[in-house]
């Protein structure tokens, strides 16, 4: 929903709706929808077309790196550090960092190595093993909780970042932060139009356009406040403000603590195996042997104690339905869990966060997710388009895509417009990227509406000048 239905079009003149409480406030929001369906339409665009190829990612992921993802089924399972050693054999360079023991039948070992020469810095290198028979089927780049792979990787990136960085991620914050505010002026736009004036058959120009946009509109919008709301929970301003409302509310995600009681291990067969990790071959065995009598089935990852006084810490990574994400620590000396976190356990705003992570980046109802994302995004494309048409449906002739008039606020009752006030700059504290961009473009608009005040007052008189010295010459 990227702009507004206008008064002064082929639509219209739309009958104003029954005089009410709310009516006052449409003015203010048509004007606001479209101006930042106008302005912010652009991010929304990039935001969805990345997000359409990041929903196809997961699926052709699978077909891309099949070689490395699978491997014959086998009977035959060799120990977690056998498979470890063999990755170590082809790739000694780096760290053990996290091992992903193969999780079914068919599926290869991953072992991640950090610090190895020409891998970014932030991703690790995944050595994928034949959990049968210790065979190295390749290795790849790997980011990310999820694993994602070079081509998953390079899309979820586009779509968060452009590829620029920190600075990349301002556009999709503030994608993220418009979107719901488009979307909830599109609602109020459309119900509060009269019901004749909704429907998309027998109609034509921008009246159909309009429908169209609408409708669409309408039926996806649940669908675009909830990428909104998920989107900002992990940006950069927006998102740690809303970490620190979660800790100061005690609903943070907890951590295990892999500190193991009594301090130093070293010397107890802690050390040495992985060549550069500290943890040993034998002690991922243990490690994984405690967690399974602790109920952890698969996917699980392994991760090896990062000094001497750490513990191994085993945690399930299934991010579907129903998600496993239960973990614990395990010291390395003696074998014995020190420590355990279940999920059934967290805080509920963090089992919420959680959820809407994964549903938002489609892992956590697989292909149907998947599927439902690739169309929200598809949608969002078509209301961009669409807004864009009616806006340029909007001229008359050498007056394209005209603005909308200003005194909308003037319209609002000041028992309306006062609280209104007071929960948009509340929001635009929490949500910077909403904020900004809003008091700038009242900023500006503010200045364009005086100078065109001062260009008014002073036509009149212009005009009046000219027709007395027309009425002087005709005489």
């Amino acid at each position: 929903m990227s702009t507004a239905p206008s008064p002064t079009t082929d639509e219209a003149p739309a009958p104003a709706p029954a005089p009410g409480r709310r009516a006052p406030l449409r003015p203010l929001v048509l004007r606001l929808h479209f101006y930042a369906g106008l302005l912010v339409a652009p991010f929304l665009l990039v935001a969805a077309v990345s997000g359409l190829l990041y929903a196809g990612s997961f699926q052709a992921e699978k077909y891309v790196y099949a070689h490395e993802l699978t491997a014959p089924e086998s009977q035959r399972r060799l120990p977690v550090s056998a498979q470890v050693a063999a990755a170590r054999e082809a790739h000694p360079e780096g760290t053990v960092t996290a091992v992903r023991p193969a999780p079914g039948p068919g599926t290869t070992t991953r072992v991640m190595l950090s610090g190895v020469p020409g891998v970014d810095p932030g991703h690790t290198l995944a050595v994928f093993v034949d959990p049968g028979t210790g065979q190295v089927r390749g290795s790849l780049e790997q980011y990310g909780s999820t694993g994602a792979l070079p081509l998953r990787t390079w899309i979820d990136e586009l779509h968060r970042d452009l590829h620029l960085g920190d600075t990349g991620r301002l556009y999709s914050e503030l994608a993220a932060s418009w979107l719901w505010v488009v979307t909830g002026g599109g609602l109020v736009l459309w119900f509060s139009r009269r019901r004749a004036l909704r429907r998309v058959r027998g109609t034509r120009g921008r009246r159909r356009t309009l429908g169209l946009h609408g409708t669409v509109g309408v039926w996806t919008a649940v669908g675009f406040l909830f990428l909104s709301a998920t989107g900002l929970t992990w940006s950069t301003y927006a998102g740690a403000n809303i970490d620190d409302l979660r800790t100061s509310l005690g609903q943070a995600t907890p951590a295990l603590s892999a500190a193991v009681p009594g301090g130093e291990h070293a010397g107890h067969g802690a050390a040495g195996g992985t060549g550069g990790g500290t943890g040993s071959g034998t002690g991922l065995d243990r490690a994984l042997a405690a967690a399974r009598a602790k109920g952890l089935g698969d996917p699980v990852e392994i991760v090896p104690p990062a000094d001497a006084h750490s513990a191994y810490v085993v945690r399930q990574v299934q991010r579907s339905w129903p998600e496993k994400q239960d973990a614990v620590a395990v010291d390395p000396a003696t074998g014995e869990v020190t420590g355990e976190l279940r999920f059934a356990d967290y805080p509920v705003l963090a089992k919420l966060t959680r959820w809407g992570i994964d549903l938002h980046t489609g892992v956590l109802f697989g292909l149907a997710n998947q599927i439902a994302l690739a169309l929200l995004a598809l949608a969002l494309v078509l209301l961009v388009v669409w807004g864009y048409r009616m806006w340029w449906q909007r001229g008359r002739g050498s007056a394209f895509g005209r603005p909308l008039p200003r005194g909308s606020w003037a319209q609002v009752p000041p028992h309306l417009l006062v609280p209104a006030l007071a929960v948009i700059a509340a929001t635009g504290y929490l949500v910077p990227l909403l904020g900004i961009p809003l008091a700038a473009f009242i900023a500006v608009d503010v200045v364009l509406g005086e100078i065109a005040y001062r260009r008014g007052r002073r036509a009149p008189g212009n005009a009046a000048a000219s027709a007395a010295s027309g009425e002087t010459g005709a005489k």
